[in-house]
């Protein structure tokens, strides 16, 4: 559980120096087509750099909540553009009650059906059918989320609700948005410009959601009237996903869910150390552990959705959860 201090700086300088280099990068480049590529490589270092803000949100950094808090703000949204407080909101509620149906927020999407009910709720014939066939433009979809967490970040800052912060999250989403913006057309013609933020916001939503689909969609489904106790409520609904350090660096730590969800605060590189004991102590009480390859998650994760929409049904209900739904 020790702090991890020269690793996390070590990232937070790198991110900055990295953003540094490609500001001059791009202006060096200039006028040209090949900047789509540099959109595509801004969109990939904004998702690992999310990555720490995600870390930072978790108290993984610093001893400080004060410190953890502010540097998590800077990276969402000075460095990434979303809203620390939307994200945060939602993030602690999914942890609280993973895949619960009615509670966690990240089943509860509009775009795609994450639950048997969502998928009966169209009557309409062709939406029906764009339900049952789902899981095949799932991934396409994720596209648009870049775009989807930018907004819905800019309408929790300038809604009704409370925001701590609220000026502080308005002022740097103004300065990253704006100035990103600002940039782009600075350096190249309106449309040139459109599409070079096209493709930035199309890689980090297919990157972003790429990363955190694997980990809960296909696992069991929780009533809203189940109660589990806390091992059971975060090893259950949780995917890890093997593959080695490539696939850690790819998914920003997330690939130890299930330890991740156990212990939120810990350290990412301290993940993979404890992985081996948490899988042995859940053969031990009887917690099914789950772990795949990359790929096979994405399969479940269209197999699941398609079976969702077709059929209106759970096919991925563990049997510890069936029984006790039945209580």
């Amino acid at each position: 559980m020790r702090r991890r201090y020269g690793y996390y700086w070590a990232k937070l300088i790198g991110a900055v120096v990295f953003l540094t280099v490609w500001v001059a990068a791009f202006v060096w480049i200039g006028d040209s087509w090949w900047q789509l590529a540099s959109a595509a490589v801004l969109g990939v270092a904004m998702t690992q750099i999310s990555f720490l803000g995600h870390d930072a949100a978790h108290r993984q950094m610093f001893k400080s909540g004060r410190w953890n808090d502010w540097v998590s703000m800077i990276i969402a949204n000075l460095l990434v553009g979303i809203s620390y407080g939307w994200w945060q909101s939602k993030h602690t509620r999914h942890h609280a009650n993973p895949n619960k149906e009615g509670v966690d927020p990240d089943i509860a999407l509009r775009a795609v059906a994450m639950t048997p009910a969502m998928a009966t709720r169209h009557r309409n014939p062709r939406l029906r059918w764009l339900v049952a066939h789902q899981g095949w433009y799932f991934f396409p979809l994720l596209l648009l989320e870049g775009l989807s967490l930018h907004t819905d970040g800019l309408k929790r800052v300038f809604g009704r609700g409370k925001v701590e912060r609220r000026w502080v999250e308005i002022a740097f989403l103004t300065v990253r948005l704006g100035g990103l913006a600002a940039l782009v057309l600075a350096v190249l013609p309106p449309g040139k410009a459109v599409a070079f933020l096209a493709v930035q916001l199309a890689v980090f939503g297919l990157y972003m959601g790429s990363s955190f689909a694997p980990n809960h969609i296909g696992m069991p489904l929780v009533s809203p009237k189940l109660k589990l106790d806390f091992l059971r409520r975060q090893v259950l609904m949780s995917r890890n996903i093997t593959g080695g350090p490539l696939i850690s660096i790819f998914m920003g730590g997330l690939n130890y869910q299930v330890e991740h969800h156990l212990f939120p605060s810990m350290a990412r590189p301290h993940l993979r150390k404890i992985q081996s004991l948490v899988a042995s102590y859940c053969a031990d009480e009887g917690v099914p552990y789950t772990q795949t390859s990359l790929w096979q998650s994405y399969r479940t994760v269209i197999g699941y959705l398609n079976t969702v929409g077709l059929k209106g049904k759970d096919p991925f209900l563990c049997p510890l959860v069936a029984q006790r739904r039945a209580l």
